[in-house]
């Protein structure tokens, strides 16, 4: 009796041993997904700006005709030293303002994490830029919070843009590449998850494929009146100066 007492208790350690290196094995899978596809549902609130005055019939009648809400699919190919992010598919059904809100087939933003270099290129109003400058840097502060995204865990992480333009991240750490929607990145993991209050607009992954980017994917042609992220500001800033709220918001986009 003891001789199988014995025994049964040197199965049950060798099952639990081999269970642990079972999930080792596979958290060290997901801890080295180094490439590949990611789509994100872009959501932006067409109504925010004109709920804030409700007693405005103008508002009324342009809330009756126009949907709250637009969304498109955008796509992010990457791998550990480089990605590509562009428009995926357009919402055939989507009906934007007047004054903008629809998605460019030729905006797409590359970002070199080894030579910390970004190409965007940007169409803003009748101008076709191409953005070339070193990976933009935010001051990111990572909070205890977490939330699941396409089947990843995921961390909070809040930063600001231009001075005052509050900015909420979530990232996973199961994907060490510090990259994510538009130009932003500069988190231990991908950005799976992004909201921007005051633009009305958020950004959440959907799913991810792992496949590997091809050279040609990660380094599409682009053109454009070549600047820097600065001389594209004070460009812009000339033209908006007398928009108001309307041109700071622009101003915001333009620098996503």
């Amino acid at each position: 009796m003891e001789t199988l007492l014995t025994m049964d208790s040197r199965f049950q350690k060798l099952l639990v041993v081999f269970f642990m290196c079972c999930i080792t094995t596979v958290q060290a899978q997901i801890n080295f997904i180094q490439s590949g596809r990611v789509e994100y549902e872009k959501k932006v609130n067409q109504h925010k700006d004109f709920e804030d005055d409700p007693d405005d019939v103008w508002n009324k009648e342009r809330m009756k005709v126009i949907p709250k809400f637009v969304t498109d699919i955008y796509e992010l190919r990457f791998n550990n030293t480089k990605s590509f992010y562009k428009l995926a598919k357009e919402n055939p059904d989507n009906k934007y303002m007047m004054w903008g809100g629809r998605p460019s087939e030729t905006d797409g933003v590359v970002i070199d994490l080894t030579n910390n270099q970004v190409s965007a290129q940007k169409e803003i109003f009748e101008n076709t830029y191409l953005i070339k400058d070193s990976i933009k840097t935010y001051d990111w502060r990572i909070t205890d919070e977490t939330r699941e995204i396409a089947g990843f865990e995921c961390r909070k992480a809040v930063t600001k843009i231009c001075d005052s333009v509050y900015v909420v991240a979530f990232y996973t750490d199961q994907i060490p590449v510090s990259v994510g929607p538009e130009n932003f990145g500069g988190l231990p993991g991908l950005i799976l998850g992004l909201a921007i209050p005051r633009l009305s607009t958020t950004w959440f992954a959907t799913k991810l494929e792992l496949v590997d980017p091809s050279v040609t994917q990660l380094s599409p042609t682009q053109k454009g009146k070549k600047v820097t992220r600065l001389q594209m500001v004070a460009e812009l800033q000339k033209g908006l100066k007398d928009w108001g709220k309307e041109g700071a918001k622009r101003m915001w986009l333009a620098q996503l």
